[in-house]
């Protein structure tokens, strides 16, 4: 696979870094080295991004369970036991997946280090697994780190609330997100990333729409390329306390503006509420240092 598709390169090339992506672009590699197995078999959370291929909806969905649950099995291949719940958007097509495209995020707030795996995930007996096909780490630029966590062993998840617009209440836990997760599609894959920024640098302006600022990062441009070239995307808040999920699948446009700021405008088709739908509450965040100030 080729380290950038057109969606990147026309994106890194209105931007004026074309030679920068060059040169970060060789973290991306295709083999699971030992220090990136080790940091998975830590994680007790992982984000996998992905499009339904009954629907064309992409969705960002969220596994866990105990560290352990996500290894790596071999240089180019890692297993995760379990899937995702039975009432997540993604699970009808995971159930059965053989080579579906997808990407993975796996992000440690105790140590602000994030990792992502993408590739093809085929259904095992144990769960799923994943042939890697990009493997890279980015920076802790925008992590909130959170010291530590508690598994709640009698959080059971509501039945979720399916919706093709935000309630009032949804609007403002996406304004006091801190963190969310953006899953994107081009046409040899998937991806999943973070996206961070301190409480209100996400905003939905509408029932229908959200927006957010695109900071500057490894100027590599793999998400919002990949929106230039297919506008589908998932989005997925969480409570880090609580387990609440918001899951929100719909089409995202970047926008430039003349003065260098970039902007992407989000238009919401379903929103999925699930209540207590995760076993994990954080302690409370310390806010990356990168963090510019919302814009209100």
């Amino acid at each position: 696979m080729e380290t950038y598709h057109a969606g990147s390169r026309a994106v890194q090339d209105r931007v004026g870094v074309r030679e920068l992506a060059d040169h970060v672009g060789q973290i991306i590699g295709q083999g699971i080295k030992p220090v990136a197995a080790a940091f998975l078999e830590l994680q007790p959370l992982l984000i996998l991004g992905a499009a339904d291929p009954a629907t064309g909806r992409v969705w960002a969905s969220p596994l866990t369970g105990t560290p352990g649950f996500v290894r790596a099995t071999g240089p180019h291949q890692i297993s995760i036991t379990g899937t995702t719940r039975p009432t997540d958007p993604l699970t009808p097509a995971l159930a059965d997946a053989q080579d579906l495209p997808v990407g993975t995020i796996a992000l440690d707030p105790r140590t602000r280090r994030r990792m992502r795996v993408d590739g093809q995930l085929r259904h095992t007996e144990r769960g799923l697994a994943i042939e890697a096909e990009r493997v890279f780490a980015n920076c802790p630029k925008y992590i909130q780190r959170r010291e530590s966590y508690e598994t709640i062993a009698d959080r059971e998840p509501a039945q979720p609330r399916h919706a093709t617009e935000l309630t009032t209440s949804q609007a403002e836990f996406i304004a006091a997100a801190d963190t969310f997760f953006l899953a994107t599609v081009h046409e040899h894959g998937a991806d999943a990333s973070h996206r961070g920024g301190n409480p209100g640098f996400v905003q939905a302006t509408s029932p229908h729409e959200l927006t957010w600022p695109d900071y500057t990062g490894n100027a590599m441009f793999l998400s919002l390329g990949n929106l230039l070239a297919d506008p589908r995307a998932g989005l997925l808040f969480l409570d880090w306390t609580t387990g609440t999920t918001l899951q929100l699948t719909g089409e995202a446009r970047p926008e430039f503006g003349t003065d260098g700021e970039r902007r992407v405008r989000f238009t919401l088709t379903e929103v999925i509420e699930t209540p207590a739908a995760l076993p994990l509450r954080w302690s409370l965040p310390e806010y990356s240092p990168a963090n510019p100030p919302p814009v209100r």
